[in-house]
Order: C-alpha cells, then structure tokens, then sequence
C-alpha cells in the first residue's frame, strides 16, 4: 500500500507545526541523538527518520547527555539485541530526571511486536513516542501530538505494510542505503520479519531511479538492498 500525497503532505503540515512547538519547548535549536541497532534496513529507516527530524529544526548530536530527542531504532532479531536496546532505555531515566523535556522514542522492529509495546508501557513510563515499522513517515505528526496533548503516543499498527516516498534521508559519510523492497512472505520458522515489517512490497521503478540519481549526484557510493 502506498502513502498518498495527501497523507505526506499533512505530515509536512506537522513537520512545520512541531518545529515552532519545539522552540518554545526548549528555547534553543532542539539536538537530536539518533541510534540505529540491527540490519541496512533499520539503518535505512534510520537516515528517513533523520531526515523527518531535520525537516522540524533539529540538529545532531552524538552527545547522548545534550540530547533534546532520543530516537532508538530497534531490531528484533536476536534476543541479545533487545535485551540491548532495554539497557539503553532504562540508561535513559537519569537523564529524563536531569532534562524532563527530553524527547525519547523508541521505533523498529522491536517494539512492533504487541508484548514489547506494552512492556515499554508498563515498565518505562518516561519513554514519550512508541512508534512501529509501518508509521516512519507519521513521526512529524506523533511528535506534535505528544508535546500538544503531554500524553505518551503509542503507534503500532499491525499491518502487511506501506511504502511512503517524498522522504528526504538524511544521511553521513559517503555511503547510503537504497532500498528496493520491504517485507518479505517466506515465513521462515526462525525468523519474524514477516511479522513486524509485514509482506513483501516492492518500490516503483521510477522512485528508486530517481533516489539512485539523486545520490550519485550528491556523490554518494549507493548500496542496493531488500
């Protein structure tokens, strides 16, 4: 299922909503400190997310500590992994005492799964937006709501999936990601893609061109992946 223009463009509409809440939130440019576990696809939705954040104002930091968002991308593929990512929220909790403003959002695969939501819930009250594979393009909006209504935001829809396009990533260095395709049906015993990135969906040739183009005239080295 694709995005349409209409829905990408309300979600610019909050882009520039969140970005004059968010002066008044923290009376400064808002840093954000982005960190991305598991595979190319969590760092791919990573660079769009970034991308999402720097349409709002923010800047970068790699200073967890002057953070005014957190953003955790996370993986589900192995249990060490997630038992990771619970180490690093719960890590979060000085530091939301420290600047109550704090942002913190977790997203990916991880939290897609019901139980892990709802374990965020219960046990990491702090944690302001829980957002899943499928609403990547809705963060301009989960933020407005959050700092709108002071209310914690869970998203997490359950679904075979979307593509939305109109996404500028943001991206370091000289390499990018260039996805073709997301999901997959093969349902291996082993493995939960299926389950929380939902069934496989191609991108239309022309947009891929396009980014591809894109990215080489920005001299970036593309790697092609599902």
């Amino acid at each position: 299922m694709f995005v349409n223009d209409t829905e990408m463009n309300k979600q610019r509409e909050f882009s520039a909503l969140s970005k004059e809440l968010l002066k008044e939130r923290f009376g400064h440019t808002p840093r954000a400190y982005v960190h991305v576990f598991g595979c190319q696809q969590n760092i791919s939705d990573g660079q769009r997310m970034g991308g999402l954040l720097e349409g709002m104002g923010f800047e970068f930091t790699e200073n967890l500590e002057i953070a005014d968002l957190v953003l955790y991308v996370t993986c589900a593929v192995r249990e060490h992994a997630q038992d990771r990512v619970f180490g690093n929220i719960g890590a979060l909790k000085k530091l939301k005492k420290l600047n109550p403003n704090m942002i913190i959002v977790i997203a990916g695969c991880m939290v897609q799964q019901p139980h892990v939501a709802e374990k965020i819930k219960q046990s990491y009250p702090y944690v302001s937006i829980v957002m899943g594979t499928h609403v990547i393009h809705t963060l301009p909006e989960l933020i407005f709501n959050f700092i709108k209504n002071k209310k914690r935001v869970f998203s997490c829809p359950q679904c075979d999936g979307i593509i939305a396009e109109g996404i500028e990533p943001r991206r370091d260095g000289l390499k990018g990601w260039l996805p073709i395709m997301y999901g997959c049906n093969n349902f291996c015993t082993y493995c939960v893609v299926p389950y929380v990135r939902g069934r496989e969906r191609s991108r239309l040739p022309k947009d891929i061109i396009a980014e591809a183009k894109d990215m080489v005239a920005k001299g970036f080295i593309t790697t092609v992946h599902e």
